[in-house]
Parts: C-alpha cells; sequence; structure tokens
C-alpha cells in the first residue's frame, strides 16, 4: 500500500440508483460482480456528515483488461446504486461506528443460484477519513460536496456456470446489501441498454427547482 489511494469518480451528480432500482452491467461483459460497500456523505468543507450504503457495480473483465478502461467500466448506466438512506452523524451514530462495521451481502439469482459473504471494516488498511483527505482539499474541491465509497474485503468467487469461471451476473439477480445501523439496500440486476435512462441530470435538477419556487408567487 503506497501512500496515495485509489481514487476515481465512480459516477456523475444524480446518476445513482436507488433502493428497489435495477443496476446495470455492459452486455458486453462477461465476467461482473456486485461490491457492497459503505459510502460517507461528505460537505463541501470536508466534513463526513454521515453515512449509507453502496453497490459498487464491478466489471472485472473490463478492468483487469487496461486501467484506461476503468471509466467504461465504472461509469454506465445504472452502475452505481446507493440507499436505503443516508443516517447522519449524531451522538448516538458516529464515524467509529463506521470502522466497526460489518456490511452483509447475499445474491440469489432465477437459475437458483446463491452466494453471500462480508465486508469487515476492520480489515479495510485505509481509515476514512485518510480518503477524504485525499478526495478534498487545497489541491482539489467539490463546491456541492461528493459520496465517497470505502472499499471492500468482498468478493464473490463461487462458480456460477462452470467449474474455475467464479461468479458473473445474471439478469433478474436480486443483491441484497445491510449494515446494523443503515438498513438493507436491495436491487436487481439487468443490462445497462435495458434499464430506465438517466434523464435526470443537473439541468433538470435546476428546471425542477425553478418551477416549484415559481408556483410559491
Amino acid at each position: 500500500m503506497g501512500k496515495n489511494a485509489e481514487i476515481f469518480t465512480k459516477a456523475q451528480p444524480l446518476s445513482a440508483v436507488g433502493f428497489g432500482a435495477e443496476i446495470g452491467v455492459l452486455k458486453s461483459s462477461k465476467w461482473n460482480n456486485p461490491e457492497p460497500e459503505i459510502v460517507l456523505a461528505v460537505a463541501s468543507s470536508g466534513k463526513i456528515m454521515g453515512a449509507t450504503l453502496g453497490n459498487d457495480v464491478n466489471l472485472r473483465d473490463y478492468e483487469g483488461r487496461s486501467a484506461l478502461l476503468l471509466g467504461e467500466a465504472k461509469d454506465q448506466n445504472g452502475s452505481c446504486a446507493i440507499g436505503p438512506m443516508f443516517r447522519l452523524f449524531d451522538e448516538k451514530f458516529t464515524l467509529d461506528d463506521i470502522k466497526k462495521s460489518n456490511v452483509q451481502f447475499s445474491m440469489a439469482g432465477k437459475d437458483g443460484f446463491t452466494t453471500s459473504g462480508s465486508n469487515n471494516m476492520k480489515e479495510i488498511s485505509r481509515a476514512p477519513e485518510d480518503l477524504v483527505a485525499q478526495v478534498i482539499g487545497k489541491n482539489h474541491q467539490y463546491p456541492d460536496g461528493f459520496v465517497l465509497f470505502l472499499g471492500t474485503m468482498f468478493v464473490p468467487t463461487a462458480d456460477r456456470n462452470k467449474k474455475g469461471l467464479g461468479f458473473t451476473h445474471k439478469k433478474g439477480d436480486q443483491i441484497t446489501i445491510s449494515a446494523s445501523h443503515l438498513g438493507t439496500l436491495t436491487n436487481w440486476s439487468n443490462t445497462c441498454d435495458n434499464i430506465p435512462k438517466w434523464k435526470f441530470g443537473i439541468g433538470a435538477f435546476t428546471n425542477y427547482i425553478l418551477k416549484r419556487n415559481s408556483k410559491k408567487f
């Protein structure tokens, strides 16, 4: 482990899907898997405000082929799931609770295949504060804040189709990620081209706010 964390852009603002939605994998991907993670909500000041759960949908065949394909592997329609809620830190829920969390994962396919595991945050080598400090500071700012996936120690490896080929998604897989303090995030898998297109970006959000405010007068 070097001094620099491997930090990259996962998804554009407002592009993540939530609880109950379909996640997307590229139809051309033959080796992919979910990644159960805890996600931090960070203010523009760099202060860590709270946390939620996330699924960093991983196209292992793309990422393994070339580092230059990271963007294509990570930023696709439905490639980022977050939820079921953001829980803000207070006297009963702190960053220390996150550091001690054990994220549970289970998957059930329409073909009868199931697999499960866990992501123990104690096993992750970098502290959340260190990761946040490497994302935002004098060299790089986020005026609207950001959400940060903290990584996972779990990757499903059980053979699904043939011996030695490991795990990969099929259409209709139910993916469940849960942790105490943060609830449960459930999604279903599909290909990126067969799930609802992402249309609600910054422009649509701005227009929505303007229309909502105009109705007050």
